[in-house]
């Protein structure tokens, strides 16, 4: 489907059409006459066709590159058919644990490079959703506040290293931290991710964090990544990095109850391909459905127009030249 980009342009054709009558009229009324002594009264000689050439096909040519002209002036694009659909969107915040317990191994090739890969993934899937990230550790801030800027959001999160925040697990801290950056948001669906592999033992206490969340109307999922029993993890000695067995211990009690009393879910992740299924699971629910205009620009048609009107032009030039050679 053509349409035009500056249809304002299209106001010239008037003057050029007042034109165009004016030069009809005055050669209707008055067109070429050869007087000639043929008796006591002179009679009009027909027109010769070179004459007509050349008062009539330079600018008839001229008139018509000059449409040319302005149509490409107007800017013609094609568009694909404009069609009204629907597309989910909503605001959520990644709380991603960067503890110390997070470099444990029985993810490959650890529980926070596993975690921060599928949350990427994740985000990949949702260029709709504003979303923001909240790290935490014995601290909690935000790497990235709600946003429609993926590429920033993947950077940022790429630049996360385990070991730049103080040691500890504030998983009331994380959720205070995401609530506060949720609670002025007029989206109908707030969403938090909470992912840990510990147990809170810094900061705020979950549960008034969690009052905060359920006040807020938000709804929490928390995932809880961790095998059962030991897992390996590096640590480093005097002879380099080794490898000793951690216990895992996850507080899914209390992570249980975040998403219960917000409507959320409880999620354990007991290896990578868990993790990828829940982060799936996630991706559809608490979406909001959002109605959306496409209009796209396919390309751009007006250089044609143009070419053609400079050819009308040449030609126009030309058929001038050739009338008054034909006339001589």
């Amino acid at each position: 489907m053509t349409h035009f980009q500056s249809p304002e342009w299209f106001w010239l054709l008037l003057p050029l059409a007042l034109v165009v009558a004016w030069k009809l009229w005055r050669g209707i009324k008055g067109g070429p006459v050869v007087l000639h002594s043929m008796g006591d009264a002179p009679e009009v000689a027909p027109s010769h066709w070179v004459t007509h050439v050349k008062v009539w096909g330079g600018d008839l040519l001229l008139t018509a590159a000059l449409v040319l002209a302005v149509v490409a002036l107007a800017r013609p694009v094609r568009h694909s058919a404009e069609q009204e659909f629907s597309t989910e969107g909503r605001d959520l915040l990644l709380c991603l644990d960067l503890s110390g317990s997070m470099q444990a191994m029985d993810f490959r090739p650890n529980r926070f490079e596993a975690a921060r890969k599928v949350a990427q993934d994740f985000i990949k899937g949702r260029p709709e959703d504003r979303i923001g990230l909240v790290v935490f550790a014995g601290e909690a801030f935000t790497q990235c506040p709600l946003t429609l800027d993926h590429a920033m959001l993947a950077t940022l999160m790429g630049d996360l290293e385990l070991g730049t925040l103080e040691d500890g697990t504030a998983v009331g801290l994380a959720l205070a931290t995401a609530a506060g950056r949720l609670k002025d948001s007029k989206a109908k669906s707030r969403v938090v991710i909470l992912l840990t592999d510990g147990v809170n033992n810094r900061g705020l206490d979950p549960r008034t964090a969690l009052d905060m969340a359920v006040t807020l109307g938000l709804k929490v999922y928390t995932i809880g990544v961790g095998q059962d029993g030991m897992a390996p993890i590096p640590v480093q000695t005097p002879f380099g990095t080794m490898t000793q067995q951690m216990e895992v211990e996850i507080d899914e009690e209390l992570l249980q109850d975040m998403a219960r009393q917000t409507g959320g879910r409880y999620f354990r992740a007991k290896g990578l391909g868990q993790l990828q299924r829940i982060y799936e699971e996630i991706d559809r629910l608490e979406t909001t459905e959002i109605k959306v205009k496409e209009y796209r620009l396919v390309e751009e048609r007006w250089f044609p127009w143009l070419m053609a009107a400079l050819g009308l032009l040449l030609l126009e030039r030309l058929v001038r030249w050739w009338a008054r050679r034909l006339a001589a």
